[in-house]
């Protein structure tokens, strides 16, 4: 999704139980509660902000391109 839409989407598995029983959910909460705190932490993480013209109005559509990253992004509407 993310390469084509800039829509950022994720599966965590912990192993190779995808659906844990229910007795375990508390266990499996303990042992990764910090990392998952950490890893959504991350989200502050880059270059944030809005794109806009010379007069302050935001550019719809406009193409981002970062030297070095074969990725552009593409503002929204």
């Amino acid at each position: 999704s993310y390469l084509h839409t800039n829509c950022l989407e994720l599966s965590i598995y912990l192993g190779c139980d995808k659906f844990p029983h229910e007795s375990e959910l508390q266990q499996e909460w303990e042992n990764n509660k910090e990392s998952l705190l950490t890893f959504m932490e991350q989200i502050h993480r880059g270059i944030k902000g809005v794109v806009t013209d010379q007069q302050g109005e935001p550019i719809a559509n406009a193409t981002i391109v970062v030297g070095g990253i074969n990725h552009n992004v593409r503002t929204g509407r």
